[in-house]
């Protein structure tokens, strides 16, 4: 879109020198805030759902200029909190460390919140002395749009798709210091699990940074779906493009041939996936005889072959076997093999191996059935 509210300039809002760019998010503000009337600036893309977000705020009685609290969760309910998001937690981690490489230099840091926008994670280069920081990376602070407003986290949630968010771009004024990109990471049942967000504080403007988040969000969903106990694993890409790598599309099926989980990009490439939760078998999108890929998995040498969908459409798949019979329960079998891969990393010394989780001792002997001798 092109902004013509600058004289002699014909320029996407985004391109905009930042004192522009600020001065275009006030009369954004204005207009829905005070005015009540749709935001005006004409290059303003994320302004849609920027609306939308500051509208519901304004319906549930926020005002901007209200305090923000960023209260923790009670005590007990934060008590349960890592245990309950272990799973993601456990996936989120080797992509959080990558996230800190490359954020280093950059003032921003990364949050991994559940899908009520509570905090359960936080990583990177985080400034403890400043007030600001400290405030938002507690694990069990509510980062809800209800409790803070519009930020990259409530809008990644409630939007379902990746943001970027700057300075004024927040509902509240007490959190127009932060800039933040988000991304939402979605189970294995396409339910969403969570988000991820990088935010910096009185930073500068990384709009690139929502392309980084999506990308680490597909990681975590990836290392989700893989953990997901299975028979046969299906890496699906378009003909031309190298299978092995983040962007495939993935899908777990059991012994008989019925889908138990997929990531995202599959979701996107089978319709039949859709809605979240759907669970159909191989047959009803792929149109050649699917029992052989059972034979290829067992192949020493997976090769990459050429499959016909029931849409019409041409992939390449490369299939493999899964390390752990299929079970009916996703979520509960992803957690329980990636306890069972953290207590083999550690050799069988559950000690370390619950404290890499960040449960107790007890918890990995009640997830696996099994008591300490």
């Amino acid at each position: 879109m092109v902004d013509r509210n600058l004289p002699g300039h014909s320029r996407t809002l985004d391109t905009l020198a930042p004192r522009d760019r600020l001065a275009q998010i006030a009369l954004a503000r204005a207009a829905v805030m005070r005015d009540g009337r749709a935001a005006p600036p004409r290059g303003w893309a994320e302004g849609a759902w920027i609306e939308r977000s500051w509208r519901r705020c304004l319906e549930i009685g926020h005002a901007p200029e209200h305090r923000v609290a960023f209260d923790l969760v009670p005590e007990q309910a934060l008590k349960r909190l890592h245990e309950a998001h272990h799973v993601v937690l456990a996936a989120a981690r080797p992509v959080l460390d990558g996230l800190s490489r490359a954020l280093a230099s950059t003032g921003y840091f990364a949050i991994l919140t559940n899908e009520h926008g509570i905090v359960v994670d936080v990583h990177g280069p985080i400034d403890r002395n400043d007030r600001r920081a400290r405030l938002i990376t507690r694990v069990g602070v509510d980062l809800s749009e209800r409790a803070v407003g519009t930020t990259a986290i409530g809008a990644a949630l409630a939007e379902l798709q990746p943001v970027w968010l700057h300075r004024g771009e927040h509902f509240f004024d007490d959190t127009a210091c932060y800039s933040c990109a988000g991304a939402p990471v979605f189970a294995p049942d396409g339910s969403c699990a969570g988000m991820l967000d990088l935010t910096g504080i009185d930073a500068v403007e990384r709009s690139e940074l929502k392309h980084l988040a999506a990308q680490a969000a597909r990681s975590i969903e990836n290392a989700l779906a893989l953990a997901l106990p299975h028979r046969l694993l299906l890496r699906l890409n378009w003909p031309g493009r190298a299978i092995g790598g983040d962007d495939d599309a993935l899908l777990v099926l059991d012994d008989d041939g019925w889908v138990l989980g997929s990531n995202a990009v599959a979701r996107d490439l089978v319709p039949a996936l859709q809605p979240p939760g759907s669970r159909p078998h191989c047959s009803e999108f792929i149109a050649q005889p699917w029992q052989p890929l059972f034979d290829e998995a067992a192949r020493a040498q997976p090769r990459t072959m050429e499959l016909l969908l029931t849409s019409g459409l041409c992939v390449t798949v490369v299939a493999s076997t899964g390390d752990h019979r299929a079970t009916v329960s996703p979520l509960r079998d992803v957690e329980i093999a990636l306890i069972r891969n953290a207590v083999a990393q550690a050799r069988g010394n559950v000690a370390a191996a619950a404290k890499k989780l960040g449960i107790s001792r007890a918890t990995v002997y009640r997830k696996l059935g099994s008591r300490p001798h």
